[in-house]
């Protein structure tokens, strides 16, 4: 999911160029010939990026679409200043790659992580202490000069007119958005910003999470990384966690979250909820049963 949505029900956007193993072939070649003897093979397309495995150890990350580059330039200054203070792997990149052969963006060499994504497999309960510790380390204040984020870190009224439209047809398509949703989002639209602006990941549904027999081995998809409301990333835990002590004890362990920001982790826990729902309702079944176990969490927990 990419920074940039809509309240219209597409699904995953269109990529703007053809991206295949000749293109980073090519690419590799012409700037770190040193990795040509690597084979290359197609991973994943996402809303933003394209992923291809580079030998064992290495991937490459290329946009797809032109809003997407602007958000990989973001990962590649700022995650290396990240990467050592946080307590589980981020894929920091190896080797810059910069516009050539027809391709018009910059791109990433980055370690490959192990693991599978977490809706694939979810963590153990185990695991919410190291995942609130890795959040409190990242929660820390950003420089000045930070990425802007229109739609991450916000004030939850800023989303407010294009997830309720989604909302509105989700209720009308199925039974999820239920009264405990509903009062939620409501009680969270009302709940004042009490903390400082930190650095945010941004984007921390359970895709970008990687398991393995059920411990967090990294985080990765960083173009979203911004400054802003820590309630932004404190929603994650309704997306990775299904058994409700774990999400207990994931915010016990992050410590000291007020109600206040607990009522805006949940609306935007909420907002991740429906725009997986409803975009993965149209070309993206994985999308639509993470949004679905995201609202079902929250309903639970209201």
């Amino acid at each position: 999911m990419g920074s940039e949505e809509k309240s219209i029900p597409t699904g995953t956007p269109i990529s703007e160029l053809e991206i295949d193993a000749a293109l980073v072939y090519n690419l590799l070649q012409e700037q770190h010939p040193e990795l040509t003897h690597l084979p290359i093979h197609l991973v994943d397309a996402g809303w933003d990026n394209t992923m291809f495995r580079l030998g064992e150890h290495l991937s490459v990350r290329l946009p797809r679409r032109k809003v997407a580059a602007t958000l990989i330039e973001n990962e590649q200054t700022w995650l290396p200043f990240l990467a050592d203070r946080l307590p589980i792997p981020v894929p920091t990149p190896y080797r810059i790659g910069k516009p050539a052969r027809g391709y018009p963006w910059r791109w990433s060499v980055l370690p490959w992580l192990s693991g599978v994504a977490a809706d694939q497999q979810e963590p153990h309960v185990n695991q919410a202490k190291l995942f609130a510790s890795f959040l409190r380390s990242l929660h820390v204040p950003a420089p000045l000069n930070a990425p802007l984020n229109l739609v991450r870190g916000v004030p939850l009224n800023q989303r407010a007119a294009s997830i309720e439209e989604r909302m509105q047809r989700l209720e009308r398509k199925t039974n999820l958005i239920t009264p405990e949703i509903k009062n939620t989002w409501n009680k969270a639209l009302n709940a004042p910003i009490d903390v400082q602006a930190t650095w945010l990941h941004g984007d921390l549904h359970a895709r970008n999470v990687l398991v393995e027999n059920g411990v967090i081995v990294g985080i990765i998809d960083w173009g979203d990384i911004t400054s802003g409301d820590i309630a932004t990333d404190i929603a994650s835990i309704w997306m990775l966690f299904g058994e409700q002590n774990a999400r207990q004890q994931a915010i016990a362990e992050y410590a000291n979250i007020s109600d206040a920001t607990l009522q805006r982790a949940k609306g935007w826990a909420i907002i991740f909820g429906v725009l997986l729902l409803d975009t993965g309702l149209v070309d993206n079944p994985r999308h639509a049963v993470m949004g679905e176990k995201t609202l079902h969490r929250v309903s639970e927990d209201w």
